[in-house]
């Protein structure tokens, strides 16, 4: 085999019998023909890597079967993370805690902004330090961790709409990527962005994409994930192309219907906050008294459409089986590493049928997912700072684990 490549190499460089100087066509005509030689022996070499990186994506997705988010700790609280902050959110008990419900990998929502802060000198609170002991606990309970960039929506918006911070991003994620390294590659994943909140399907393709280098560029070991644009839901997953690396995890948030899972809630949708004691499925019983929470006539009319149409246990295996189709098309692991439902004023036996439905149906699937979160408004336990976790058993079994 050698033998005959270096002849179909010889036989393109070579020159006709009596030709002493090649003309200036012929020397362009011979150097293609070269590049197209190079370029098959190339392209199976490309297939073979690349078949390697899907190989080893699949098999770490396997870390990442029954996870949990660990919210409002290291992000979504600008300003407040402060020693005495973050120790009393959240601590090592929680983490042993989290191991010991029966979940595999733990989703670290990180802030933007004080990491920079970190890594550039300007930080007096030890934030990187605090990160990394949380890390290192989490590995030591044998749970895998998705270091997940969670920005505010101000910084988001800089890096889709600005050169210099979309630079910004990238350095960060060089600076990171790189600080990470050392730990075991099985267990440290890198998620790019939570929730872009990009529009532009293309504008996240490319913004991604180059966050993707990055990382590979100073971390060649660990898997990525990667997500759609916007909010990252499925009909923004199946926006998008596989980026070339192999090495990577696509992750989608799944919540719907908002109708249910956001009822209470004062932020997202005007009228959600309104609403209360909405059951899942909906009942015919419940539409009249439920809709005339909301006070205006247009909402009263969106929020009809969660009663007609029919969400049950098949109607989320249908959106769901829409991401796992695409995933098989582009023969790529898949994870959903957010899924909940907002418990403050929402029926009890409902939200945990809604958790049993939406899990069974990535599981049937074969998803990985991560629920959120661990102590919020959609938690799995019970806290107040600086004390003991009480966890949901009821959570707990509608997940399929056991305490």
């Amino acid at each position: 085999m050698i033998g005959h490549s270096y002849a179909v190499v010889a036989d393109v460089v070579s020159f006709p019998v009596g030709l002493h100087l090649p003309s200036r066509e012929m020397i362009v005509a011979l150097r293609f023909r070269l590049f197209i030689v190079l370029l098959v022996f190339a392209l199976p070499v490309v297939a073979q890597d690349r078949t390697a990186e899907l190989k080893l994506a699949f098999t770490r997705a396997q870390h990442l079967r029954h996870g949990i988010n660990a919210s409002e700790w290291f992000a979504q609280k600008p300003g407040r993370y402060s020693a005495a902050e973050t120790a009393a959110y959240t601590d090592d008990s929680d983490i042993a805690l989290m191991a010991q419900i029966g979940f595999d990998s733990v989703r670290l929502s990180i802030d933007a902004f004080p990491l920079e802060r970190s890594f550039y000198g300007r930080d007096d609170t030890d934030f990187l330090g605090r990160l990394d002991h949380a890390v290192d606990q989490m590995l030591a309970k044998g749970m895998a961790v998705q270091i997940d960039i969670h920005p505010e929506s101000d910084y988001k918006k800089k890096v889709s709409t600005t050169s210099e911070g979309a630079e910004r991003f990238l350095m960060l994620w060089r600076d990171l990527a790189k600080h990470y390294a050392d730990r075991n590659p099985d267990l440290i994943f890198y998620e790019i962005m939570n929730e872009p909140e990009e529009r532009d399907p293309y504008r996240w393709a490319g913004v991604q994409a180059r966050a993707a280098a990055v990382i590979r560029s100073v971390a060649p070991k660990n898997t990525i994930i990667a997500a759609g644009p916007n909010w990252s839901g499925i009909a923004d997953l199946l926006t998008q192309e596989p980026l070339p690396d192999g090495n990577v995890i696509y992750t989608f948030h799944f919540y719907e219907p908002h109708e249910f899972t956001h009822q209470g809630a004062s932020w997202g949708g005007a009228y959600w906050i309104y609403t209360h004691d909405i059951p899942y499925p909906p009942t015919e019983q419940s539409l009249q008294s439920s809709i005339a929470q909301v006070p205006d006539a247009a909402n009263r009319y969106a929020f009809e459409h969660y009663w007609l149409d029919h969400w049950d246990a098949q109607r989320i295996k249908l959106q769901i089986d829409a991401a796992a189709a695409w995933g098989k098309q582009h023969n790529v692991p898949l994870l959903c590493n957010e899924f909940g439902a907002y418990r403050r004023v929402t029926p009890e036996a409902s939200r945990m049928q809604w958790i049993h439905d939406v899990r069974s149906a990535l599981e049937a699937d074969g998803i990985a997912w991560t629920m959120w979160d661990y102590r919020g408004g959609f938690g799995v336990v019970w806290k107040e700072d600086g004390k003991p976790a009480k966890v949901d058993d009821k959570v707990v079994r509608a997940l399929g684990l056991s305490k």
